[in-house]
């Protein structure tokens, strides 16, 4: 990957984008004022350098009727080999949208989605809790979402 310095029009672009990624290149070129052919090479060069690193549509979990969201704290075995067996497995449980390593009495935290508390209970005591080196999973349910984003802040890359 390339290493580039952001400029301002560089944070505008990339601002604009976490907004609304399905912008045409005369779109966003308009909204950061720059012409369309600076503006797609500037594009080109944020996507080479991987900090524009894919483009995605973000459903609305209910309206594809995944409905139950859970966060799921998982203990397992402290061995390397473990480790990387869960971090290989958990790759291809589609359910699991995000897992990360933490720090803490939790070894891994994992942000999920389920149609119902029948899907998440086979997900748990089928697929998680029968994994070698899970020792122990404890959830959380998501009652109401006060705030989702994708977009991340770029205010400290400012430059006065």
């Amino acid at each position: 990957m390339a290493q580039i310095t952001l400029d301002k029009t560089d944070l505008k672009i990339l601002q604009v984008l976490q907004e609304n990624g399905r912008l045409t290149n005369v779109e966003l070129s308009e909204r950061v004022a720059l012409s369309p052919s600076p503006c797609l090479r500037r594009l080109k060069q944020l996507e080479d350098a991987g900090i524009i690193r894919q483009y995605a549509a973000l459903l609305a979990p209910v309206s594809v009727h995944l409905g139950l969201q859970a966060f799921i704290r998982v203990s397992i075995d402290k061995a390397v080999e473990a480790r990387n067996d869960f971090s290989e497995a958990v790759q291809g449980w589609p359910e699991v949208l995000s897992c990360f390593a933490l720090t803490g009495e939790t070894d891994y935290l994992l942000h999920a989605f389920f149609t119902d508390m029948n899907a998440f209970s086979h997900f748990v005591l089928d697929t998680l809790l029968s994994h070698p080196g899970v020792q122990d999973a404890k959830s959380s349910f998501v009652l109401k979402e006060i705030k989702n984003t994708t977009a991340l802040p770029l205010g400290h890359l400012q430059q006065d």
